[in-house]
């Protein structure tokens, strides 16, 4: 999101740029993982459960292994949402297209390029899953039908002068779980995780924006 130049009568600083993740696909793994395999993992800073509760898994793990993966979840969590606190090396898409590449070393670039997930420790075989197609499907389904078709028509645009200060406290980008209540957590210098019902309600987004600050230190707040 950013105008070229400046337009005159436009809230919208001109050199304003700012990302709109809303849908971390990462964190959407991780999160269909923590739900359909009934894990409970242990840490104040966890997000609320997914609006849309998935399916319990068609391929059930045993209790201790289940109890393993409640255990690892939130350290493999927090490194996701780092990543996703990130904006894209541009120049890692560039040398990923190089077809001079050795195998080993694109898998390494392609790694630095998706970050941490929830099959580094959980692997690929828990996604081949009905159940998380099922959902995948009602996601994406969704997603679509609530996607706004033009940038004057998003939450960004509700409250400009908010969202400006926040940008000049340090805010780049905003990342977005479809999970249930108010959930707001700055993390790492630049980003904001929030719940798509903070962002979809002018109000609590408006109270959201207002907590960013330039250090990343703070807690989520959940209501």
């Amino acid at each position: 999101m950013r105008s070229m130049t400046p337009i005159p009568g436009d809230p919208w600083p001109h050199d304003m740029i700012i990302t709109v993740d809303d849908r971390p696909h990462a964190l959407l793994e991780l999160l269909w993982v923590r739900e359909a395999h009934g894990l409970v993992p242990v840490d104040d800073a966890l997000p609320p459960l997914l609006v849309d509760r998935p399916a319990e898994a068609e391929r059930p793990v045993g209790a201790q292994t289940r109890d393993h993966w409640a255990e690892v979840w939130p350290r493999i969590w927090d490194k996701a949402v780092a990543h996703a606190a990130t904006e894209p090396d541009r120049t890692l898409f560039d040398r990923a297209l190089d077809p001079t590449m050795g195998p080993d070393e694109r898998e390494t670039l392609l790694g630095q390029l998706v970050g941490p997930t929830a099959r580094d420790e959980f692997g690929d075989d828990v996604f081949d899953d009905a159940a998380y197609r099922e959902w995948e499907r009602r996601g994406s389904d969704a997603h679509l039908a609530t996607n706004r078709t033009t940038l004057a028509d998003s939450p960004e645009h509700g409250d400009v002068a908010t969202l400006a200060d926040a940008w000049r406290r340090g805010l780049g980008k905003v990342v977005t779980l479809p999970c249930r209540g108010v959930y707001v957590r700055q993390i790492g210098p630049r980003a904001l995780l929030v719940t798509d019902a903070v962002r979809n309600d002018a109000a609590t987004y408006r109270t959201a924006l207002e907590s960013f600050r330039r250090s990343s230190s703070q807690r989520p707040s959940t209501a």
